[in-house]
Formats: structure tokens, C-alpha cells, sequence
């Protein structure tokens, strides 16, 4: 087991196959991401799937899940994208305390593809929400956890004293399942990792509100999210997935063994030497990641 990981846990080389997971209509980042996989030369994206989530934009998870499903579908629209069997319903609900895998059509999917690939060829899943589908797809079939890759963004680094995140908070029973299913994780911390990946309203509308029909949409709820508060910055945590798959020494990152995740006040990590290894990103240079992100945005919007 132990080989297997440390084979796929290496920082990815050339062409990627992967799937994106996203509670898309939860903020305003996860359009970035998905925007950052679909025109990536790099990434082959095979499937998106919508994962639940509940906040003040929704009125539970699976109402959080289709308009997840809806807002990737606008998304790629403005990219002029084809989305035909590209997008795929997932979880109505969190998995919660039973630890019970709530099937969907994006777990089934999940399965159906991971099945092509091996240690030696993984498939990438980038989980940028609450990660019920994914955990879900491990508990109904197990075989798939040596043929992917998870990259996830929630909760906070190992040493943090708590993760009061929203992804992890979700569903932290998930997020249990997949740090103790022996798969492949390489976890992407909000705190000290992902939040330094931010802009401001006036960045992006020099920058990006005049990239066709995409770039207009996303500097728009960029800029309602932050109201143009002056001084405001806006984190986009959601790139940081995405960037690490394509420039991973843009995101350092190291090998330790997996903490395990417990479900008290603090949803706190315990560090344990005798666990599995996963790979955890310590760092995010952020000038970087989007000046790659904007050069590949250009890049696909010429050849349109």
C-alpha cells in the first residue's frame, strides 16, 4: 500500500485526466476553478460533478447541489464549452454521522471512470467542496482508491488547532471516509495555503472583465461579492487545486503521514506517525498562479 502511494502521491507529469467536484454556486471561486480545468491545455476534464452544500444561497444540500449543477452549466456556456454528458448530479444530502454512502449519479460516474485507470495512470479528482460524492464513490466501491488521485481543499494545515472550514464543516464525516480510505490525497489547506490565492475588484477589471463573455462573468460576481469595499481583497480559494495539478512547485507541498480528522468541538487533526502518507501543500505563490491562469485564458479565448 504504502509503495502504491508513494508512486501516485508524486506531483503530476505532462497530460492529466481528471474530474472536477464543486458545490459551484456555494461563492464565487469555484467558477474560477472550473473555468481554470475546462481551458487548461494540460487537463483533460472528463467530468464535472455538483456537490451539495447549504448556506445563505441555498435552502439545503440539494438544493446547494442543483444550483451547482445549473451554475456549471452557465459557466461553461460563456466558455462556448461542451458540456453534452460532461456535468452529473451528486449527493442530495451530506453523508452525516452514519457514514452511509448517498449514491448519485456523480458517484456512479466517479466509479465508472476510476475503473480505466491504475496507480501507474490515476485519475485526478480535484474535490473543491463538501466531499460527499467522492467519499460516498470509495464506501460503494473501494477498488477505485488505488486508482485515484484526490486533490481536496478544506479544512486548515495539520498543525492548525482547529478546522472550522466551510468544505470540511459540510460534511466532516466524508471528509473522515476519504483521510481513512488508504486513497491518495494530496490535501490543500485553506489557512496559510489557499487564502493567499486573492484579488482585488480593481485587479480583476484591469485584468479580466474584458476577456469576452467568461471574463465579464466572472469579474462581475467577483466585484457584487465584495461590493467594492476600497481596500477590500477577495480570496479565490477554489485555484489552488487546479494550479497545484499544473504547476505544482507554484504550491510547495510535503510527504507525511495522513493526521486523522476527529469529529469534536474543534474538528481537530491528530497527528499520528504509524498512518498512511498524503501530500499537504504548505504554501501558495500567488502572483504565479495567476498569471498562469490568465495566460491560459488567452490562449483558449484565440482559439475560439
Amino acid at each position: 500500500m504504502r509503495d502504491i502511494l508513494t508512486r501516485t502521491l508524486q506531483p503530476p507529469q505532462g497530460a492529466i485526466d481528471m474530474v472536477l467536484d464543486t458545490d459551484t454556486y456555494n461563492e464565487i471561486d469555484d467558477q474560477f476553478a472550473l473555468v481554470y480545468a475546462a481551458i487548461a491545455q494540460k487537463l483533460h476534464l472528463r467530468a464535472v460533478y455538483a456537490a451539495p452544500f447549504h448556506n445563505d444561497r441555498s435552502s439545503g444540500p440539494k438544493d446547494g447541489m442543483e444550483k451547482s449543477f445549473a451554475e456549471a452549466e452557465r459557466v461553461l456556456s460563456f466558455l462556448e464549452y461542451p458540456s453534452d454528458n460532461l456535468i452529473f448530479r451528486g449527493s442530495e444530502s451530506f453523508m452525516g454521522a452514519e457514514k452511509l454512502p448517498v449514491d448519485s449519479e456523480a458517484c456512479r460516474n466517479l466509479i465508472a471512470l476510476a475503473s480505466d485507470y491504475s496507480a501507474d495512470n490515476p485519475l485526478y479528482v480535484a474535490a473543491i467542496g463538501a466531499i460527499t460524492n467522492v467519499a460516498s464513490a470509495l464506501m460503494i466501491e473501494p477498488r477505485i482508491k488505488d486508482k485515484i488521485v484526490v486533490v481536496w481543499l478544506g479544512g486548515h494545515p495539520p498543525y492548525w488547532p482547529h478546522n472550522w472550514e466551510f468544505n470540511l464543516m459540510q460534511d466532516p464525516y466524508a471528509a473522515q471516509v476519504v483521510f481513512d480510505a488508504c486513497t491518495a490525497v494530496v490535501h490543500v489547506p485553506c489557512k496559510n495555503v489557499a487564502e493567499h490565492v486573492k484579488s482585488t475588484a480593481p485587479e480583476l477589471k484591469v485584468l479580466l472583465a474584458e476577456k469576452g463573455k467568461i471574463g465579464t462573468y466572472l469579474y462581475d460576481i467577483f466585484a457584487e461579492y465584495v461590493q467594492n469595499q476600497t481596500g477590500r481583497s477577495k480570496e479565490i480559494w477554489d485555484l489552488a487545486p487546479i494550479a497545484w495539478l499544473l504547476q505544482p512547485d507554484a504550491l510547495p507541498s510535503k510527504v507525511m503521514p495522513t493526521p486523522r480528522l476527529t469529529v469534536d468541538d474543534n474538528l481537530a487533526w491528530q497527528l499520528d506517525a504509524t498512518r498512511h502518507p498524503y501530500r499537504v501543500l504548505t504554501d501558495a505563490k500567488r502572483d504565479r498562479i495567476f498569471q498562469e491562469f490568465l495566460t491560459a485564458l488567452d490562449a483558449y479565448l484565440d482559439q475560439l
